[in-house]
C-alpha cells in the first residue's frame, strides 16, 4: 500500500509515521527486549509504555544502565515549551518521567523554554507564552512527580544560570549544521537559529551545580530528537557526557492513526481541561473507526482495532490491564464488541483519569513556587 510522505520537525509533524524508517533515517536504535529486561531487574516491573513498545527507541541506554550499575546515578530531563493548551499526547513522555523518578530514585529538571516558541510562531507573544506557561505548569504537577526532587527550569526566568553555559554550546555548532538539521534559510531569525543551544543547557547544568559528571536520560517525542543530535556531539568537547535519550511514538490524533495529536487542532485532540461532555462529544464524533459500515457487518466481519483509535489509546494508555486490553482486541476483531461500546469504554477511561487529573491540577496552583529552581 502506498504511504503518503511524512515530514517530521520539532515544530511540525505531517503525513504517516514511518517509525522502522525513523530508526535509520536518525541513528537511534530499538529498544530491544535485552534493554528492557536490564530495566525491569531495577525496577520489578515494566511500564505498559515499555512493554506495549510506546517507547520504541534510545540513544546509549545501555550505557546509562552501565553508569548506574557502577553507582552513578542518572537524572531525568524532559520539557514543554509553552504555546498552548495541554492535551492527553502531551502527558505519554511526563507520564513516563515520573515512574523513572519513582523507581530509580533520581531527580528530574523540567524545562520550560519560554521563548521558543516565541520564536518559531509568528503570532504568538511573550504575554500569551507566560499565560501558557502558568496553565502548563499546573498539568506537569498534577502528575505527581515528588516535589523535593523536581526542578522547573523557565528559560527567561533562569538565563542567569543558562545563558554563559548555552554560549559555550552554541560557539561549538555551526550555522550550517544548523541548516541542515533543522531546514532553516536566509530568512529565519537569529533567535531560532540559538535556541538548540539553550535545549542542550539542562542535560548537563546538575553536573555544573554538582561540580561532577552525572549521566542524563532524557525521555522525548522522537520529533525532538534533532536537538539533541545536534548538541549530543557538542557536550563532550565542553566536558560533559552524552545524554542518553528514550523515544516515544505519538499518539495520534482522534481522526485518524497516523500523525501526531496537534494542540491547535481542537476537534483532534482531548485536552486534559475537557468536561466529560466534551470528551464525549469528540470521541463519539470525531474517533477514527476500525468498524464496519452497519451492525450487521460489523457482527460477520469484526473490526479492525489497528486502526481504531478508540483502541489504540486504550493500547497506548487508558488500558494497563493487558488481560482486559486483549479481551477488548478480540471481541472487536470477531464483531462481539461494536463501535459505540468500545468508544464509551475509551469515554470512562478518558473522564476518570481527567476527573482526578483535574482535582490535582487545582491543587497544584499552590505548588508551582516548590517546583521553580531556586538558584
Amino acid at each position: 500500500m502506498f504511504k503518503k510522505e511524512f515530514k517530521i520537525t520539532p515544530w511540525n509533524v505531517e503525513g504517516e509515521v514511518d517509525y522502522e524508517k525513523l530508526i535509520k533515517e536518525f541513528g537511534v536504535s530499538k529498544l530491544e527486549d535485552n534493554i528492557l529486561e536490564r530495566i525491569k531487574k531495577h525496577t520489578k516491573e515494566l511500564h505498559l509504555f515499555l512493554r506495549r513498545k510506546i517507547f520504541f527507541a534510545h540513544r546509549d541506554l545501555d550505557w546509562l544502565l552501565d553508569e548506574y550499575e557502577k553507582g552513578n546515578k542518572f537524572f531525568l530531563y524532559t520539557g514543554r515549551a509553552p504555546s498552548g493548551d495541554i492535551h492527553i499526547g502531551h502527558l505519554l513522555p511526563w507520564i513516563f518521567c515520573k515512574w523513572l523518578q519513582d523507581k530509580f530514585d533520581v531527580d528530574m529538571w523540567f524545562q520550560f523554554p519560554d521563548e521558543e516558541k516565541f520564536l518559531f510562531k509568528k503570532n504568538l507573544s511573550f504575554e500569551d507564552t507566560q499565560k501558557y506557561l502558568y496553565e502548563n505548569m499546573l498539568d506537569v504537577i498534577a502528575l505527581g512527580f515528588d516535589e523535593k526532587k523536581t526542578h522547573f527550569l523557565i528559560d527567561t526566568k533562569h538565563a542567569n544560570l543558562m545563558y554563559k553555559e548555552a554560549c559555550k554550546v552554541a560557539k561549538k555548532i555551526t550555522f550550517s549544521t544548523v541548516k541542515a538539521s533543522f531546514g532553516f534559510t536566509d530568512s529565519t531569525n537569529i533567535g531560532s537559529i540559538f535556541y538548540t543551544s539553550m535545549q542542550a543547557v539542562p542535560a548537563f547544568l546538575p553536573s555544573i551545580l554538582k561540580g561532577k559528571n552525572i549521566p542524563c536520560l532524557i525521555p522525548l517525542g522522537i520529533d525532538q530528537d534533532t536537538h539533541f543530535r545536534v548538541s549530543r556531539d557538542v557536550m563532550p568537547k565542553l566536558g560533559f557526557y552524552k545524554p542518553a535519550i528514550m523515544h516515544n511514538v505519538f499518539l495520534p490524533p482522534l481522526t485518524g492513526v497516523s500523525g501526531k495529536m496537534s494542540a491547535s487542532d481542537k476537534i483532534s485532540s482531548i485536552y486534559t481541561t475537557d468536561t466529560p461532555k466534551q470528551v464525549e462529544t469528540k470521541i463519539k464524533k470525531y474517533a477514527f473507526s476500525g468498524g464496519q459500515p452497519t451492525i450487521e457487518e460489523h457482527r460477520k466481519k469484526g473490526g479492525n482495532p489497528d486502526v481504531d483509535v478508540s483502541y489504540q489509546y486504550l493500547r497506548m494508555f487508558f488500558e494497563p490491564d493487558d488481560k482486559k486490553l486483549q479481551k477488548i482486541h478480540d471481541d472487536y476483531k470477531s464483531g462481539k464488541l461494536l463501535t459505540g461500546e468500545l468508544k464509551e469504554i475509551l469515554i470512562k477511561k478518558i473522564n476518570d483519569f481527567l476527573k482526578e487529573h483535574q482535582r490535582k491540577r487545582e491543587l497544584a496552583k499552590k505548588r508551582i513556587d516548590k517546583f521553580v529552581f531556586k538558584n
